[in-house]
């Protein structure tokens, strides 16, 4: 049955909400690795097991993160413009099952020296696995967006868009929680020594889960109207992506910089800085974490369906000025020694992202037509988030430690959010558009084309 405007095959509600249910669980998936690696406990095992000698354990651990980014562009390079060409369902199927083993893998790996070990070749193997899991995240988020995006009906794409990350609060909440409760559950001795794999396994039956739902589904409307109607790329469409699609491929770059800094900031960042910097303990920093994301979670589907009422741009621009003015008074706030004043910082600085998260999941895929949605998403994004966010954690605690000067992470805020202000005004409203007819290929960003408004 096809709806006679646009040919667009029409869904019913509960198979829009299978296909809301596995897109999140990619991003959980995702973000479970992060909230696992970044803990205290976890980054310092990692740090110390993998790569022993003089230097700090959590800023190694933080590299080792980092170095996965490296290589997020190119996984987006590749794998966004394959699901422009194959569809997005297959894509996003071989992604899931990328990212989930190589996590598994992390917790089988012999360590650099011990009774279960392999010298050298330890941080050589965990290295490889952080890229190849880099290389395949490159084309979840995208491809992920996407899928929701076109499943979604119009009037309500941002209230199921914001689904998607609460997949990723839950995935980095339930990571930071299995290492909260496995640490708490063994001796120190015991984790050190073999408990520190645990979380890592937990990564793969979640992946299935992932995969099996995915593997359910259909490809979205939007990609089969195209099929049907024989425009959808015979090729990977990359030099058809970044030809008639590079100014608002810099429009997004610019955006997802500040969505990331502030993201990594506050879930992979956050937890050095309580415990390093601030000298808190780690079961009270990871219970603060939790806390305040749940607090996020509780706020994205209310805001996501907000922005269907009164758009994506004034919740981005409330956000983006709200870093501008606020970041550097709460971080004040966090150094004043009091930990209620420290969870009021964090709250404030919370709920700013929030305000962005729960709509890029509607915004990004519809700055740019179907025919190359995926690709030009996932290179944008994936080239603002491997030099932004997944620097993030590093650059900020080096600043930290080379200087003394504890509020390097709100300047860093501020300066992404000043950038960020540009594009955010520059692109187009969306929210009333319908999926099928936006074409901002051409248009030098700020204008929609081929709409018929």
């Amino acid at each position: 049955m096809s709806e006679p405007k646009t040919g667009k095959p029409e869904v019913d509600q509960r198979t829009v909400k299978r296909a809301v249910i596995a897109s999140a669980m990619g991003n959980a998936t995702e973000w479970y690795d992060y909230g696992v690696f970044t803990s205290g406990a976890i980054a310092t095992s990692i740090g110390t097991l993998f790569f022993p000698g003089e230097g700090n354990a959590v800023l190694k651990s933080l590299a080792l993160l980092a170095v996965g980014f490296i290589v997020r562009p190119f996984g987006g390079a590749f794998f966004g413009p394959l699901g422009d060409k194959l569809g997005r369902q297959k894509v996003l199927a071989l992604t899931i099952l990328l990212m989930s083993g190589c996590t598994f893998l992390v917790g089988v790996l012999p360590t650099y020296s011990g009774a279960y070990s392999m010298g050298i070749a330890a941080p050589i193997a965990i290295l490889l696995l952080r890229l190849i899991q880099g290389f395949s995240t490159g084309g979840e988020y995208g491809g992920a967006a996407t899928f929701i995006a076109e499943y979604a009906p119009t009037k309500r794409r941002g209230f199921f868009g914001s689904f998607l990350e609460m997949g990723t609060l839950a995935g980095y909440v339930l990571g930071n929680a299995t290492v909260l409760i496995t640490s708490l559950s063994l001796t120190t001795e015991q984790f050190d020594t073999w408990g520190w794999r645990i979380p890592f396994f937990i990564a793969l039956p979640i992946g299935a889960i992932g995969l099996y739902l995915r593997s359910k589904l259909e490809d979205t409307p939007e990609f089969r109207r195209l099929e049907a109607a024989g425009e959808k790329a015979e090729k990977a469409p990359l030099k058809e992506t970044i030809q008639r699609n590079w100014r608002m491929i810099l429009n997004l770059i610019g955006i997802v910089l500040l969505v990331n800094i502030a993201d990594y900031m506050l879930l992979t960042t956050m937890p050095s800085y309580f415990t390093d910097t601030l000298k808190i303990g780690s079961t009270e920093s990871s219970l603060i974490i939790i806390g305040v994301e749940i607090v996020q979670f509780a706020l994205l589907i209310p805001l996501g369906s907000l922005s269907d009422r009164i758009g994506r741009k004034p919740l981005m621009l409330t956000a983006a000025i709200g870093f501008i003015v606020l970041s550097w008074p709460t971080f004040k706030l966090m150094q004043t020694g009091s930990l209620a004043w420290l969870i009021v910082g964090f709250l404030v600085v919370a709920i700013l992202l929030a305000l962005l998260l729960a709509v890029i999941g509607s915004t990004f895929p519809a700055m740019f037509p179907t025919r190359v949605r995926y690709g030009s998403f996932a290179i944008g994004y994936n080239i603002s988030t491997s030099l932004f966010g997944g620097t993030c954690g590093v650059i900020v605690t080096a600043l930290i430690d080379s200087t003394g000067n504890p509020d390097w992470p709100a300047y860093y805020l501020i300066a992404a959010a000043l950038i960020a202000l540009v594009p955010i005004i520059k692109i187009p409203e969306t929210s009333q558009v319908p999926i099928e007819q936006i074409d901002t290929a051409d248009t030098g960003g700020g204008k929609l084309a081929g709409v018929g408004k």
